[in-house]
C-alpha cells in the first residue's frame, strides 16, 4: 500500500554528480524519518544520510561534505545530491522510511527497491 521508488542512479565518472530522488506514493497519512542506505559489492548494507521531517540531518562520515540530503514533505519526496563522487561510492542505494497511513495507526518501515550508481572512469 506504500511504495517507494528511487530514481536517478546511473554510471558517472570520478569527481561527477548525481542527484537521487526517492517519491513515496500510496496511501501515507504521514511520513517521520526518511534515509538513504547504500550496498557496495560484497558489502553489507550502510547508513548514508537521514532525514527528520523538520529537516535535520545526519550523514555518514564517508559521505560528509559532498553528499547531501533533503526532502519535500509537500510531495512525499526525498533526494539525495552526490558530488565528488568516488569509486568506492559505487553501490545499489535504497531509499527508506517511516511512515503512518492513517491517524493514529501505527508506523511501518519501507524499503525501495534501490537503484544502481556505478562510479567508474
Amino acid at each position: 500500500q506504500v511504495q517507494l521508488v528511487e530514481s536517478g542512479g546511473g554510471l558517472v565518472q570520478p569527481g561527477g554528480s548525481l542527484r537521487l530522488s526517492c517519491a513515496a506514493s500510496g496511501v501515507i497519512f504521514s511520513i517521520n524519518r526518511m534515509g538513504w542506505y547504500r550496498q557496495g559489492p560484497g558489502k553489507q548494507r550502510e547508513l548514508v544520510a537521514t532525514i527528520t521531517p523538520g529537516g535535520s540531518t545526519n550523514l555518514a562520515d564517508s559521505v560528509k561534505g559532498r553528499f547531501t540530503i533533503s526532502r519535500d514533505n509537500a510531495k512525499n519526496t526525498m533526494y539525495l545530491q552526490m558530488n565528488s563522487l568516488k569509486p568506492e561510492d559505487t553501490a545499489v542505494y535504497y531509499c527508506n522510511a517511516d511512515v503512518i497511513q492513517q491517524y493514529g495507526g501505527s508506523w511501518f518501515n519501507y524499503w525501495g527497491q534501490g537503484t544502481q550508481v556505478t562510479v567508474s572512469s
